[in-house]
């Protein structure tokens, strides 16, 4: 299956292409190499270099977040701090669609399937590691409105687990980057889950940074997935519902949003599905004599009035039916990731100690005809951009 997936590549330029292995995008040297201090001595240490001009702010920004790149104990949260939630009631914390860092968010309440039929879609089972004795990770699936093959969705509880982005020498390019395939032990040590990025830049139609740098310039309007100092998610239109700010140390852009205010966006239900959305890969071929097809592997993410995130990926999708499936998720802004069968992936790692390092042997993926899967993200192959989930810091 892997000849064929040709479509997409360098020159078509979208991120459904075939990615050759890569050995070349060594990892970066750490903006702070070395130390083992506080905090508290480390802000200082920042900003006295921040002060005789050694650094730039930016750079002090993602220095300071380098901590966030340790992987100490997860937080001692218990089971008897979920229960205390009702499933589906938000908390009273509630600020730009972020959850506060911590504090688990109530387990979501089952989805309703498309139709009204009575079944097993849309009823949640926990996946991946424990964070202090609490799931954070939840996994379902749904067959959309007009669909007759199940989606998989991943609810994802962003008050206990810190997101960060790793970056490839295909997508974005542009490196050496810190943090890329494969993953390594100390972050494994408290890694949850880890999904696809998005198209590769020259057919993303927005930017790309982290780091530090700004790999592509960042487009007004796109959608973007921005990672926050800490771990923190967000989505939304870049310049309205997300900018930038000192907090940011990761952005990636990819095409429009697809979900707005709860809905699906109007260019969801374009006609030229093919412009907006992206190519795709034919019925049976990716070659690229073989037309596309707009029911076509897609994923997507987003996020909810509470600051969870959901993800969405499957079969024979057309832009309209991820969209909805993000919102029956409870997603209020969202956007569309890569597609075609190579590139889709979610995949959650249950170590079987709690301190354990996650590892091919044990992931999960969301779906079991996804083409990659648990050693996808550990391999040095791999050259492409992904974002991980783990355990957030106590």
């Amino acid at each position: 299956m892997e000849a064929e997936l040709t479509r997409h590549g360098a020159a078509a330029g979208n991120g459904s292409g075939r990615s050759t292995p890569d050995t070349g995008n060594r990892q970066a040297e750490p903006l702070v190499s070395g130390l083992r201090v506080s905090g508290a001595r480390l802000r200082r240490g920042v900003r006295a270099l921040v002060a005789a001009g050694s650094i730039t702010p930016t750079v002090a920004v993602v220095a300071a977040c380098a901590q966030a790149g340790a992987a100490p104990a997860p937080p001692a949260h218990t089971p008897a701090a979920r229960a205390a939630h009702t499933p589906g009631v938000r908390p009273a914390y509630h600020a730009d669609l972020m959850a506060k860092p911590g504090s688990p968010l109530p387990a979501p309440a089952p989805l309703a399937p498309f139709g009204g039929s009575a079944s097993v879609q849309g009823v949640w089972r926990p996946a991946g590691r424990r964070v202090g004795g609490v799931s954070a990770v939840y996994v379902t699936s749904l067959i959309p409105p007009g669909g007759t093959r199940p989606a998989g969705i991943a609810w994802l509880d962003t008050g206990l687990l810190s997101a960060r982005l790793y970056s490839g020498s295909v997508s974005p390019g542009g490196g050496p980057f810190r943090y890329t395939a494969p993953i390594r032990s100390a972050q494994a040590a408290t890694l949850v889950a880890a999904f696809n990025g998005g198209f590769k830049m020259n057919a993303a139609r927005g930017g790309y940074y982290t780091e530090g740098r700004v790999i592509v310039p960042l487009r007004r309007g796109a959608a973007s997935l921005v990672i926050y100092c800490g771990g923190s998610i967000g989505i939304g239109a870049w310049g309205t519902d997300v900018s930038m700010t000192r907090d940011v140390i990761s952005v990636r852009q990819n095409l429009v949003p697809l979900v707005v205010a709860g809905h699906p966006a109007a260019r969801a239900y374009a006609a030229d599905w093919y412009h907006t959305w992206g190519e795709t890969c034919g019925a049976t071929s990716c070659a690229a004599s073989v037309p596309g097809v707009e029911h076509q592997w897609r994923s997507g993410a987003g996020v909810t009035a509470d600051g969870a995130l959901v993800y969405v990926t499957g079969p024979a999708l057309d832009p309209l039916q991820i969209a909805r499936l993000l919102v029956r998720a409870g997603a209020v802004r969202g956007m569309e990731l890569d597609i075609n069968p190579y590139w889709d992936v979610f995949v959650s790692y249950d170590p079987p100690s709690p301190n354990g390092l996650a590892a091919p042997a044990n992931g999960r993926k969301l779906l079991p005809q996804t083409v990659q899967g648990p050693a996808t993200f550990f391999g040095a192959w791999w050259a492409r951009d992904f974002i991980t989930v783990s355990a957030r810091r106590s």
